[in-house]
């Protein structure tokens, strides 16, 4: 998936350097339950899992590459129900990508990703209420804070509440992320649904 200034595209392992060198920094990982990363195996482990998730249809990750700085980060799609036609979003950027609008770009891709491609009905986030950047992120591209789960997500000894932010394909479609200019290349894997198809075994 190309945009005005990134591409979408699946992790291969010559990505792994630039991941580790991205997700080495904690203050990019602070708020997961991973990280950072110390060794050149923790992502060539995360991109080896990868194919398998596609696989299985429960997860869609892709790496973010600018076009003029390479690799920026990962953005995907989880949580999927097929039934309701409905998923979750992910994103993580390097810190030298913060601020510059690549988030919102990508946000654009992969909301386009799930509306027009996958034709799911709603797309879901979560972020850390202790993490503004993030939550005003969300704010700030057309989600709709839904709401605070308490102790919601682990990392280490701790507990976090987490906020619940969605966004309808009518919201999506009248909203600031569909009028970004998207070209798809390819077609989603299998598992996936597709133009209202919904794969067996999801």
């Amino acid at each position: 998936m190309h945009g005005p200034t990134l591409t979408l595209r699946l992790p291969e392992p010559d990505d792994a350097p630039a991941l580790l060198e991205l997700a080495g920094d904690p203050e990019v990982t602070r708020w997961f339950s991973w990280g950072p990363y110390t060794t050149l195996d923790q992502p060539r482990a995360y991109i080896d899992r990868l194919e398998g998730q596609r696989e299985r249809g429960e997860q869609l990750d892709l790496i973010v590459v600018h076009r003029e700085h390479g690799p920026a980060g990962i953005t995907g799609l989880s949580e999927f129900s097929t039934r309701d036609l409905r998923c979750m979003v992910g994103t993580w950027f390097g810190r030298t990508f913060w601020g510059t609008g690549a988030n919102r770009e990508s946000k654009a891709l992969i909301a386009h990703l799930a509306f027009a491609v996958l034709d799911l009905h709603r797309l879901g986030a979560y972020s850390n209420p202790e993490n503004v950047r993030s939550t005003d992120a969300l704010f700030g591209v057309g989600f709709r804070h839904e709401g605070v789960l308490r102790d919601w997500h682990r990392h280490g000894d701790r507990h976090h509440d987490v906020n619940v932010f969605g966004l309808l394909r009518a919201e999506w479609a009248e909203g600031p992320l569909a009028a970004v200019p998207v070209e798809v290349e390819g077609e989603p894997p299998a598992a996936f649904p597709r133009g209202g198809r919904v794969a067996s075994g999801c």
